[in-house]
Order: structure tokens, then sequence, then C-alpha cells
């Protein structure tokens, strides 16, 4: 099919009450083990990577290679910067090809936030890409960085930060968290369901590993139309590698076949999840 905004794709899943699975890669195989999920399924989704993991897959060298797989795809897919941390990496995802950016100021103080997100929006234009913001905090860390307690978004202010900004998607803090829960998150739906009332922007759900299948049905239920897998991902290929690296008869090519399909049965998985399939 194409590579596409991720306005496009949010469009699609609000019409379908659905969310769109964003799942994130680090390498060669992730890439392919995804879109080979998705093309099986026939479901778009996002490939997606944060700034924090590119001293280990930069952004030069994976960028190409997830942009190149979204254009030879065989559904619609669009190509995400997620938790950019810097103007300067946003500037360099959308001249790669990039059709979405988010950078993170969720940190900062709301105006400052906007000021921001206003800045990305008005690059971002340039390119015709799409721009995601966060309002909130989500707890845990993404890749490495520094743990944060969780803020729950409050609705009224994402009313004002929406408004502001004309971002094409928020994602808010419900009480999920990146990387593995150490319990089962206890999310906060009445939070989730005044955001969405208050506001009209498609929600993204960020901390999507550790959830369980009906709690994502339930906040694609209440307007999450992205939902982020990151961790789950990651831990597939770990374990798959460990796996295959203690086999008789390993070599590189069963080896990176084993992380492939690893990641395939991950994102095939989610992808029935987000299309409100019974699992």
């Amino acid at each position: 099919m194409a590579i596409v905004t991720l306005k496009e794709l949010l469009t699609s899943a609000s019409e379908k009450k659905v969310s769109v699975g964003a799942f994130s890669v680090g390498n060669m195989e992730m890439v392919l083990g995804a879109v080979r999920a998705a093309e099986e399924l026939n479901t778009p989704i996002i490939l997606q990577i944060a700034e924090v993991r590119l001293p280990t897959s930069p952004l030069d060298i994976i960028g190409p290679m997830m942009v190149a797989a979204a254009e030879n795809s065989e559904v619609d897919i669009c190509v995400h910067l997620d938790h950019g941390l810097n103007y300067e990496t946003v500037e360099q995802a959308l001249d790669l090809g990039f059709s979405s950016v988010m950078l993170d100021g969720s940190l900062l103080p709301i105006e400052e936030n906007i000021e921001l997100t206003q800045e990305v929006v008005e690059l971002a234009s340039e390119y015709g890409a799409s721009v995601e913001a966060e309002l909130g905090v989500v707890g845990g860390n993404e890749g490495g960085g520094k743990t944060h307690e969780i803020q729950c978004t409050d609705p009224l202010s994402a009313i004002k930060f929406c408004l502001e900004t004309n971002i094409d998607a928020l994602a808010v803090a419900i009480g999920n968290a990146h990387g593995n829960y150490p319990v089962a998150p206890k999310l906060r739906f009445d939070v989730l369901k005044a955001i969405n009332a208050a506001c009209k922007t498609p929600l993204v759900l960020h901390g999507g590993t550790g959830i369980t299948p009906e709690d994502f049905q339930e906040c694609i239920r209440n307007g999450i139309r992205k939902t982020n897998i990151a961790t789950a991902s990651f831990d597939a290929v770990t374990n798959a590698a460990k796996a295959m690296c203690n086999a008789d008869g390993v070599n590189y090519f069963k080896l990176s076949q084993a992380m492939q399909d690893a990641v395939y049965e991950n994102v095939k998985k989610h992808i029935k999840i987000f299309n409100m399939e019974t699992i």
C-alpha cells in the first residue's frame, strides 16, 4: 500500500472504533516481523522508534529501513518518531520521510509544553506529517532513562492543550507506565472517560506491555485510538535469542528468523486485541 500519516490511520480507527497498534522496533528483524503480522491480518500499523533507542539503533540507519518497509508493505503503515527529546531529532526524522513525530514536553509546565508543541506542529506541517504530544506524565521510563511518577492528565487542561496546539493525537496518563509493570496496573477509566468526553482529539495509550486484553479494549471503547507496544516486543526478541543460542545447530540465519518470528507473534496478538477481537 503506502506510507501514511498518523492522522489518516486514527481517522479510520475512530470510524471503526478500534485502535491502531504502534510497535517499537530496533532492528531489521523487528521491522520485518511487525510488517508480516500486519500484512497477514490486513491491518494498518505504526512502526515507531523512541529517541532513547537511537544510541543502539541510529536514526539514519533504522529510519530509512522503517520508511522502506512502509512504502513496500501490502498494508498502510505510519512511520513515527516516539518520545522525541530534541527538536533536531524531530527534524531529522521528518527529513528521512517519517510521516509522524512526537516531541515529548510532558515534564514541562503546560504553557512551555504548548509552545514547544506548536513549534513542532508548524515544522511537521511543512512535510505533511502528523504530530503526537503528551499531557500528564506516563510513569516508568522509556528505555533506561529516569523513572517518572504517574501524573494523570487533567481533562480541562487537555481541552486547552489540544485547541492551542492543533495536534493530531494526545497521549494521556491514566495510571499507565512504560516498561514491565511489577503488578497489573489500575487504570483510571474515570479520567479517560472525562478526557474523551471533553476532547475531540484521538487519544493515545503509552505503556501497553502488561495491560490485560480486557483493559485494552475498555480503553478503546473510551477513545484510545493508538496503543503503544515496546517492551513486550523487545522482551520477545531477547527471549527468542536466548532460546536459540541454547539450541543445537544455531547459526545467524536461524537466530535472525527466530527474532523475527517472536515479534511477528507478539504484534499479531496485539493487533487482534486492538481490533476488538476476543482473545
